[in-house]
């Protein structure tokens, strides 16, 4: 059955990805953005000529997840037009490259509103209609740093994504039982066709920023990029993580796994997350509810 998927963040990058991909599999993809009749105006002309092209069902929708008023109007017209949401991919996020302690405490909160908050504000919006439904889908583009390897100057985004993956875990025990089930995907490193580095936000506080600079040896940070992007083979294919998101969709309910790793670093995470989620799922059966490992009915 064709399902109504919603992509947060999805101009480019991942969410372009997966919002086509679900699309090729026959589904209705909304690619969500800011400013569809501003800066991103120019994207929403070429995803509607791709639908019409490639005969597709690509739509986009302007949706701001720091914005509850364009969340809520986002959605009121998806479900105006189709009468549900069944998926939610959580892939909006931003990207800063620097020393931790240059970026401001504004950056700090900023950042963290984009990749956490702003799937909590969403979230809230989508699932009184999953629940009202009692079945639903919500998918989370986490990252490998939140058990992986987490190599130095991208901290802000790096704890913002073990935020959003944390919350991605509290959410799923406690929307088993309305029948919603959650998948959460991982990225390892892609340095390349996902725009991350390339658009990265820099520092506020360029004077502590430059004290940084001045005590790591010459060239540090362009090394540590360069040393980063090493390890990322050059087959690896950022178009593999909109496949797994397809693929995850297209299981039966109640078959998903709880988490899918697309590293092709292999900085330990699919290890450490294979031992930490057996842990949880363990605690769940201790205590007596590991019905909530799986969604109702």
């Amino acid at each position: 059955m064709a399902k109504i998927a919603l992509v947060t963040g999805a101009s480019s990058g991942f969410g372009r990805l997966i919002a086509s991909d679900l699309a090729h599999a026959g589904h209705t993809a909304y690619a969500s953005m800011r400013e569809t009749a501003g800066k991103n105006a120019a994207t929403v002309a070429e995803i509607a000529e791709q639908a019409k092209r490639e005969a597709i069902d690509l739509r986009t929708v302007d949706l701001d997840v720091q914005d509850e008023a364009s969340i809520a109007a986002a959605v009121e017209a998806i479900v105006a037009e189709h009468g549900r949401i069944d998926v939610l991919v959580h892939n909006a996020g931003h990207m800063v490259y620097g020393p931790t302690g240059a970026f401001s405490v504004e950056q700090l909160a900023q950042h963290y509103d984009v990749n956490v908050l702003g799937t909590h504000r969403v979230n809230q919006a989508v699932l009184p209609h999953m629940r009202g439904a009692g079945a639903g889908l919500l998918i989370w583009v986490s990252s490998s740093s939140v058990a992986g390897g987490v190599p130095p100057l991208l901290g802000p985004y790096f704890a913002a994504k073990a935020g959003m993956d944390a919350l991605a875990v509290c959410y799923a025990k406690e929307l088993a039982p309305f029948g919603i089930e959650t998948a959460i995907v991982v990225p390892g490193a892609f340095t390349k066709g996902t725009n991350h580095f390339a658009h990265a936000g820099e520092p506020a506080n360029r004077d502590v920023a430059d004290t940084y600079a001045a005590g790591y040896p010459d060239g540090f940070f362009d090394r540590m990029r360069d040393a980063l992007a090493a390890t990322i083979p050059d087959d690896a294919d950022p178009g593999e993580v909109a496949r797994a998101v397809a693929r995850i969709v297209d299981l039966p309910t109640g078959t998903r796994p709880l988490r899918t790793m697309i590293d092709p670093a292999s900085d330990g995470s699919a290890v450490s997350f294979a031992v930490i989620d057996r842990v949880r799922e363990q605690f769940l059966d201790r205590i007596g509810f590991p019905e909530l490992l799986r969604p109702a009915g």
